[in-house]
Formats: C-alpha cells, structure tokens, sequence
C-alpha cells in the first residue's frame, strides 16, 4: 500500500473521490443535452453547473467521511475504498476546513447562476448544502434511515438536469421528467452496490439501508430493476421526435445486465469493488448514449 502522508494534497484528492464525480457530471451533460436539443445551449452557465455540481459532491463526500469517521461507522472491517479519516490521511480538525472550503468555493460558483436564472435559485443552493449535511449528520441522518434512494433521484436526477437546463432555457419541458429519472435511477445503482456490498457492516452499525431493511435478494432485484427501468424509461423520448435518445441507451443493458449477474456469482465481500467500478461505467455508459441520442 502507498503510503499517505498526513494533510497532504495526496491525501485530499483521495478524499475527494475523483471516481465519484461522474455521477454529479452525469445529469448536468443531459441537462445540457436536452437545452442544446430545444435549440437553447448556452455554455457559461452549463459550465457553471458542472463546476458547482462537482465542488458540492466533493463536499458531500468530505462530510460522509468525517461524520461516519465520528459516528464509528469506518471500522477495520470496512469492504469499500478506504476512507481519509479512518486512516488517518486527513485530521478530523483539517477535513473541516476542507467542507468549509469547498462548500464556499461551491456557493461562489452557484451565485454567478443567478446572472441566468435569478434570485431564486439561492433557494436551490441552500436546500443542496442543507442536504448535504442531512444525509450523513444530525438527529436524523438520512442516509442511515433508508432515505439515501430518494434523495438520489432528486440530487442527482431531478434537481440537476432541470436547474441546467432552466439556466440556460429559462423555461422548462415535459421531457425534463423522465430525463431527471433516468438520470437519477442510473446513479442510483451506485448507491445500491455500495449499501448491497456494505449490508452486513451497516445492519451493525445501525444503518438502515433498504438493502439492510428488506435483505439481500431485494437488494440484488432492485439493482437490476433500476437500470431496466431508467433505459425503457427512455422510450418517453419518442413523442417528442428524439428517437435516438430512446434506442441508443437500450445498448447501456446489455453491460448492465452482464454487470448484475457478476454481482450476484460474487455476492459479498472487497469483490464487489470490482462491480462497483463497472456499474460506473456501465452508469456513464448510459449518460453518454441519451446524451447523442438527443442531440441528433
């Protein structure tokens, strides 16, 4: 194992998670998408969001590490990518200066949005902070209460794609909606393999994921479930004449459903890491085949 020197940029770009960033670029690229497809592209402010939509994943990701270090859910047993906290790349006193950071950097970029779209997305911005603290800290963390799905398919799907595509649009479409669901319903197969690799970890430490709630044949089913859906869910497209962007992404099931039938021979353990890393392929994949779909 490479060793990490204490604070060290090292450190911090392992705590940011670059793998991760994929599926905060992922809904704003079909927000983008859609616009560019209404004749409405505008490349500032989809820049703007693609830089606010990292920065506030960093920081989530900076919180869900330091709070699960403090709650004790990081133990040696943990199955995933280590975390910078728990291995002491990072203080605890230094990893808040970095949410700090990071969550002002992502707020100085979310006001330059306001030139596009007005006032109101400071609403917006707030409610994306606040959550990002809800989902892992307080009397009620989210993420250990099942709510983890939910707030996917909004914070990845429908906030995102509509909020990229509104400042730039300034107005908004019917397609917005299952574009904000198959975005989100894609990253969420994330979440899944990761609560379904960490389901016997997270029953001890008390975190009620659905995977821990309704067992283990329920998480496998919903994995497969969500990819299924979000590529027929497609299919929505046709009406609107984007006939590409409805069969181009049916191709995202034939690496999703391999992908789903791996997990299941592996079926626990640090093997299904490896699925992991498919199922954020697989997950781009997806983005990329809407996103020429629509834009042909």
């Amino acid at each position: 194992m490479v060793e990490v020197k204490r604070n060290s940029l090292h450190a911090w770009l392992l705590a940011a998670r670059p793998k991760t960033l994929a599926g905060a670029l992922m809904p704003v690229c079909i927000g983008t998408a859609l616009a560019a497809a209404d004749g409405k592209f505008n490349p500032t402010p989809a820049l703007i969001c693609a830089l606010f939509a990292v920065l506030m994943q960093i920081a989530a990701n900076f919180i869900n590490d330091l709070f699960d270090f403090l709650k004790g859910s990081d133990r040696e047993d943990r199955l995933g990518p280590e975390r910078a906290c728990a291995q002491g790349w990072i203080s605890p006193s230094a990893m808040k200066k970095g949410i700090v950071v990071t969550i002002s950097a992502a707020c100085l970029a979310g006001l330059t949005l306001l030139f596009y779209g007005g006032w109101w997305l400071i609403g917006i911005g707030i409610f994306c902070v606040l959550f990002a603290f809800l989902y892992t800290t307080g009397p009620y963390p989210l993420s250990y209460y099942g709510w983890g799905d939910a707030l996917v398919l909004l914070f990845f799907g429908f906030v995102p794609v509509c909020g990229t595509y509104y400042v730039q649009a300034l107005q908004g479409t019917p397609l917005l909606i299952p574009a904000s669901l198959v975005c989100g319903l894609a990253v969420d197969t994330l979440l899944v393999v990761n609560n379904y690799r960490d389901r016997d970890a997270d029953r001890i430490s008390g975190k009620r994921t659905v995977v821990v709630r309704f067992g283990e044949p329920f998480g496998r089913y919903l994995y497969l479930l969500l990819g299924i859906v979000a590529a027929w869910l497609c299919f929505s497209f046709i009406p609107a004449g984007h006939l590409y962007a409805a069969v181009l992404p049916q191709f995202y099931l034939i690496p999703h459903i391999r992908t789903w039938q791996k997990m299941v021979q592996i079926r626990e353990g640090k093997a299904l890491n490896a699925i992991l890393g498919e199922t954020s392929r697989n997950m781009l994949l997806l983005g990329i085949l809407l996103c020429v779909g629509l834009l042909l």
